[in-house]
């Protein structure tokens, strides 16, 4: 009987591995569909047509063949990023948008465009074929062996690549920052001042700033990030390292920085964060991906990815475990800190001096 048990287990394994590999051979034709998608602007059209559109009419809006154009809607379709549904005009079969193809448009509260066209830019794609040197060679940095020096550095030499950053970046502030606000808002009661360490173009001071109209802000980055960012009233934009000092507020802010750097950096980072804000009522908020080994929820394999990506895009990035972000934090000289999930890829950790 365990016998015919095993034989049956082997088999449903088989038959699973025979369909599961196809994943892995032609994954990546899922990225560039949806880039080729979103470079087409398939779902802007549909939107400003105001309601479904016929092959013929997408095709004509695009100035592209409807040929392709039918292979790249049927893979979609297949996908349910776009869905099937009448035309009002001829009562013909349309391609309609849904609540995923919305994502894919350029502009939106909700549009992922951005971070999609910076993973699947020709910059990014290229260090993913020296991942196995990180792993055969600790210190070897996927991105320094593909372009010969590190993300930053390029992203200073190149103006349009450290453009696609920074449109990255604004585009995972506002889905996560929204999120923030609404599951914890009381992270920000009492606080006067916030400096957002590494904050881009100050997309996420702004959102900040118009749910707590009571925040000064300050948003701090390398000098040519923030000469490029948009001036306003209500934020202050500061060049710097945040290596050699941070600029003294309240509390200090981090979203996606910490994981792209090793332990090491980290808790340099974290030191001068501690010595801008006040001994009594200061505090550190950082947004990043908390990993549970023992627990999963339906981002876990996000979380995973993003740890995939560090390691290919950084020198000795990684995304942390609780009991790791414990450690930066106590080593930083943090004696208290909190995590609160929301309801996005990343958690909220408060850090008390």
């Amino acid at each position: 009987m365990e016998e015919k048990q095993r034989e049956a287990t082997w088999q449903e394994e088989e038959e699973q591995a025979e369909v599961a590999i196809w994943k892995y051979a032609f994954g990546f034709t899922e990225m560039a569909v949806v880039k080729c998608t979103i470079e087409l602007g398939i779902a802007d059209a549909i939107e400003s047509h105001g309601s479904p559109m016929t092959l013929s009419e997408l095709s004509s809006a695009l100035a592209c063949a409807p040929s392709p154009l039918y292979c790249i809607m049927r893979f979609l379709m297949h996908r349910e990023i776009f869905k099937e549904e009448l035309t009002t005009a001829h009562g013909s079969p349309g391609y309609a948008q849904t609540a995923l193809s919305r994502r894919l448009m350029r502009h939106g509260e909700r549009s992922v465009a951005a971070l999609i066209l910076l993973e699947s830019s020709p910059v990014m794609l290229a260090p993913w074929h020296s991942l196995s040197a990180r792993v055969l060679a600790n210190e070897t940095s996927p991105f320094d062996a593909a372009h010969g020096e590190d993300v930053w550095s390029y992203a200073a030499e190149n103006p349009a690549h450290s453009q696609l950053i920074n449109e990255a970046m604004a585009c995972d502030a506002r889905l996560a920052v929204p999120a923030m606000i609404h599951d914890c808002p009381e992270v920000f009661d009492g606080l006067g001042s916030l400096v957002d360490v590494g904050g881009g173009n100050g997309t996420t001071l702004q959102t900040l700033v118009k749910a707590f109209p009571w925040l000064r802000g300050i948003n701090f980055d390398l000098p040519h990030v923030v000469s490029v960012a948009t001036e306003s009233i209500e934020v202050e934009h500061v060049g710097g390292d945040m290596f050699l000092s941070v600029p003294k507020a309240d509390a200090v802010f981090l979203k996606w920085v910490l994981h792209d750097w090793g332990d090491k950096e980290c808790i340099q980072i974290l030191k001068k964060c501690r010595e801008a804000i006040p001994e009594d009522k200061g505090k550190v908020i950082i947004v990043e991906a908390v990993i549970e080994e023992a627990e999963t929820d339906k981002l876990t394999d996000v979380r995973l990815a993003l740890d995939m990506i560090v390691m290919a895009h950084t020198n000795t990035g990684k995304e942390r475990t609780f009991k790791e972000w414990g450690f930066v934090l106590g080593k930083a000289g943090f004696c208290r800190y909190t995590v609160k999930p929301i309801r996005a890829v990343q958690s909220v950790i408060e850090a008390f001096p």
